[in-house]
Protein backbone atom coordinates (compact mmCIF):
# COMPACT_ATOMS: atom_id res chain seq x y z
CA UNK A 1 0.00 0.00 0.00
CA UNK A 2 1.12 3.47 -1.01
CA UNK A 3 0.30 6.43 1.68
CA UNK A 4 -0.88 8.40 -0.53
CA UNK A 5 -3.80 5.74 -0.76
CA UNK A 6 -4.24 7.12 2.72
CA UNK A 7 -3.16 10.61 2.59
CA UNK A 8 -2.13 12.31 -0.12
CA UNK A 9 -5.40 14.31 -1.21
CA UNK A 10 -6.30 15.77 1.37
CA UNK A 11 -9.71 18.58 2.56
CA UNK A 12 -8.34 20.11 5.57
CA UNK A 13 -11.49 20.31 7.72
CA UNK A 14 -10.21 21.39 11.20
CA UNK A 15 -13.85 19.62 13.06
CA UNK A 16 -14.90 19.07 16.86
CA UNK A 17 -14.19 15.81 18.02
CA UNK A 18 -18.18 15.91 18.93
CA UNK A 19 -18.87 15.87 15.12
CA UNK A 20 -20.21 13.31 12.95
CA UNK A 21 -17.23 12.39 10.76
CA UNK A 22 -19.76 11.77 7.95
CA UNK A 23 -20.71 15.42 7.40
CA UNK A 24 -17.31 16.48 7.03
CA UNK A 25 -17.42 15.71 3.49
CA UNK A 26 -19.64 19.09 2.99
CA UNK A 27 -17.96 21.16 4.85
CA UNK A 28 -14.68 22.99 3.60
CA UNK A 29 -12.99 25.49 5.58
CA UNK A 30 -10.61 27.85 4.03
CA UNK A 31 -7.04 26.53 5.07
CA UNK A 32 -5.16 28.42 7.01
CA UNK A 33 -1.20 28.99 7.99
CA UNK A 34 -2.09 27.88 11.51
CA UNK A 35 -3.73 24.89 10.60
CA UNK A 36 -0.45 23.94 8.23
CA UNK A 37 1.99 24.58 9.97
CA UNK A 38 0.44 22.54 12.86
CA UNK A 39 0.41 19.34 10.25
CA UNK A 40 3.85 19.66 9.86
CA UNK A 41 6.47 17.30 11.45
CA UNK A 42 6.52 13.97 11.21
CA UNK A 43 3.20 11.15 11.57
CA UNK A 44 2.85 7.69 12.06
CA UNK A 45 0.08 5.78 10.81
CA UNK A 46 -1.67 3.96 13.66
CA UNK A 47 -4.49 2.36 12.07
CA UNK A 48 -6.26 1.90 8.60
CA UNK A 49 -9.95 0.80 8.71
CA UNK A 50 -11.50 -0.12 4.89
CA UNK A 51 -15.00 -1.78 3.35
CA UNK A 52 -12.75 -3.39 1.36
CA UNK A 53 -11.81 -6.53 1.45
CA UNK A 54 -9.17 -6.57 -1.24
CA UNK A 55 -7.67 -3.35 -0.28
CA UNK A 56 -7.37 -4.53 3.28
CA UNK A 57 -5.48 -7.07 2.16
CA UNK A 58 -2.86 -4.76 0.50
CA UNK A 59 -2.73 -2.84 3.67
CA UNK A 60 -1.74 -6.07 5.26
CA UNK A 61 1.57 -6.22 3.26
CA UNK A 62 2.89 -2.80 4.36
CA UNK A 63 3.95 -3.18 7.80
CA UNK A 64 4.66 0.01 9.05
CA UNK A 65 4.18 3.73 7.21
CA UNK A 66 5.75 6.55 9.09
CA UNK A 67 5.96 10.04 6.95
CA UNK A 68 7.15 13.60 6.96
CA UNK A 69 5.38 17.16 6.19
CA UNK A 70 7.18 20.05 5.21
CA UNK A 71 5.73 23.20 4.58
CA UNK A 72 6.25 25.87 1.76
CA UNK A 73 4.27 28.80 2.32
CA UNK A 74 6.16 30.61 -0.88
CA UNK A 75 4.90 27.74 -3.20
CA UNK A 76 1.46 26.96 -0.98
CA UNK A 77 2.79 23.64 -0.99
CA UNK A 78 3.57 20.72 1.69
CA UNK A 79 6.70 18.28 0.52
CA UNK A 80 5.35 14.79 1.41
CA UNK A 81 7.95 12.32 2.97
CA UNK A 82 7.08 8.76 3.07
CA UNK A 83 8.80 5.68 4.89
CA UNK A 84 6.85 2.10 4.52
CA UNK A 85 8.58 -1.11 5.92
CA UNK A 86 7.26 -3.73 3.50
CA UNK A 87 8.72 -7.70 3.60
CA UNK A 88 10.98 -6.48 6.50
CA UNK A 89 12.77 -4.00 3.57
CA UNK A 90 12.32 -0.02 3.90
CA UNK A 91 10.93 1.76 0.75
CA UNK A 92 11.44 5.72 0.74
CA UNK A 93 8.96 7.88 -1.47
CA UNK A 94 9.04 11.65 -1.60
CA UNK A 95 6.20 14.03 -3.64
CA UNK A 96 4.96 17.09 -3.63
CA UNK A 97 1.11 18.19 -2.14
CA UNK A 98 -0.96 20.92 -3.78
CA UNK A 99 -3.60 22.68 -2.09
CA UNK A 100 -6.46 25.42 -2.85
CA UNK A 101 -6.67 28.00 0.14
CA UNK A 102 -10.13 28.80 -0.84
CA UNK A 103 -11.84 25.35 -0.67
CA UNK A 104 -9.79 23.53 1.63
CA UNK A 105 -8.64 21.15 -0.27
CA UNK A 106 -4.76 19.63 -0.47
CA UNK A 107 -4.35 17.56 -3.60
CA UNK A 108 -2.02 15.45 -5.81
CA UNK A 109 -2.27 13.84 -9.22
CA UNK A 110 -1.59 10.21 -10.16
CA UNK A 111 -1.55 10.35 -13.74
CA UNK A 112 -4.97 11.59 -14.13
CA UNK A 113 -6.90 10.70 -11.29
CA UNK A 114 -7.23 12.93 -8.20
CA UNK A 115 -8.60 11.58 -4.68
CA UNK A 116 -9.80 13.34 -2.14
CA UNK A 117 -9.64 12.86 1.77
CA UNK A 118 -11.20 14.92 4.52
CA UNK A 119 -8.59 15.49 7.45
CA UNK A 120 -10.27 15.44 11.38
CA UNK A 121 -7.78 17.50 13.21
CA UNK A 122 -7.56 16.11 17.33
CA UNK A 123 -4.97 18.53 18.31
CA UNK A 124 -5.74 17.62 21.88
CA UNK A 125 -4.36 14.12 20.56
CA UNK A 126 -1.55 15.20 18.45
CA UNK A 127 -3.23 13.06 15.67
CA UNK A 128 -5.49 13.01 12.31
CA UNK A 129 -7.58 10.93 11.23
CA UNK A 130 -8.69 10.83 7.30
CA UNK A 131 -11.66 9.66 5.55
CA UNK A 132 -12.25 8.93 1.88
CA UNK A 133 -15.04 7.26 -0.09
CA UNK A 134 -17.64 7.65 2.65
CA UNK A 135 -20.57 7.23 0.27
CA UNK A 136 -19.09 4.38 -1.10
CA UNK A 137 -20.52 1.28 0.99
CA UNK A 138 -18.31 -0.67 -0.52
CA UNK A 139 -15.22 1.24 -0.46
CA UNK A 140 -15.38 3.81 2.40
CA UNK A 141 -12.18 4.02 4.91
CA UNK A 142 -10.56 5.84 7.45
CA UNK A 143 -6.89 5.99 8.62
CA UNK A 144 -5.59 7.68 12.09
CA UNK A 145 -2.14 8.82 12.65
CA UNK A 146 -0.36 10.45 15.67
CA UNK A 147 2.94 12.07 16.29
CA UNK A 148 3.60 9.27 18.34
CA UNK A 149 3.52 5.06 17.65
CA UNK A 150 2.45 4.31 20.77
CA UNK A 151 -1.28 6.03 21.35
CA UNK A 152 -3.17 6.15 24.82
CA UNK A 153 -6.13 4.19 24.89
CA UNK A 154 -8.66 6.99 24.60
CA UNK A 155 -7.46 7.62 21.48
CA UNK A 156 -8.13 4.57 20.15
CA UNK A 157 -11.57 4.60 21.57
CA UNK A 158 -11.87 7.88 19.59
CA UNK A 159 -10.65 5.77 16.13
CA UNK A 160 -12.84 3.14 17.01
CA UNK A 161 -16.14 5.17 17.35
CA UNK A 162 -15.13 7.41 14.14
CA UNK A 163 -15.28 3.64 12.53
CA UNK A 164 -18.54 2.73 13.67
CA UNK A 165 -19.72 6.55 12.49
CA UNK A 166 -19.18 6.38 9.10
CA UNK A 167 -21.04 2.51 9.26
CA UNK A 168 -18.01 0.13 9.21
CA UNK A 169 -17.63 -2.56 11.40
CA UNK A 170 -14.41 -2.60 14.38
CA UNK A 171 -13.27 -5.66 12.57
CA UNK A 172 -12.63 -3.83 9.61
CA UNK A 173 -9.62 -2.02 11.58
CA UNK A 174 -5.77 -2.66 10.93
CA UNK A 175 -3.50 -1.63 13.97
CA UNK A 176 0.24 -1.05 13.20
CA UNK A 177 2.71 -2.84 14.86
CA UNK A 178 5.31 -0.71 15.38
CA UNK A 179 7.84 -3.64 16.33
CA UNK A 180 8.28 -4.54 12.84
CA UNK A 181 9.53 -1.31 11.86
CA UNK A 182 12.90 -1.15 9.42
CA UNK A 183 13.02 2.42 8.15
CA UNK A 184 15.34 4.21 11.23
CA UNK A 185 18.12 3.43 9.77
CA UNK A 186 17.38 4.85 6.27
CA UNK A 187 15.62 8.03 8.15
CA UNK A 188 18.47 8.46 10.53
CA UNK A 189 20.98 8.67 7.10
CA UNK A 190 18.60 11.30 5.37
CA UNK A 191 18.42 13.36 8.37
CA UNK A 192 22.33 13.12 9.02
CA UNK A 193 22.20 13.99 4.95
CA UNK A 194 20.06 16.75 5.20
CA UNK A 195 21.97 18.50 8.24
CA UNK A 196 24.94 18.41 6.16
CA UNK A 197 23.56 20.14 3.52
CA UNK A 198 22.43 22.70 5.59
CA UNK A 199 26.05 23.19 6.77
CA UNK A 200 27.45 23.33 3.28
CA UNK A 201 26.23 26.87 2.13
CA UNK A 202 26.77 28.21 6.05
CA UNK A 203 30.69 27.13 5.40
CA UNK A 204 30.88 28.65 2.13
CA UNK A 205 30.04 31.96 2.96
CA UNK A 206 32.48 31.93 6.06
Amino acid sequence: MELHTVLIMLSLLPLLEAQNPEHAINIGDPITNETLSWLSGKWFLIAVADSDPDYRQEIQKVQTIFFYLTLNLINDTMELREYHTKDDHCVYNSNLLGFQRENGTLFKYEGEVETLLHLRVLEKHGAIMLFFDLKDEKKRGLSLSARRPDIPPELREVFQKAVTHVGMDESEIIFVDWKKDRCSEQEKKHLELEKETKKDPEESQA
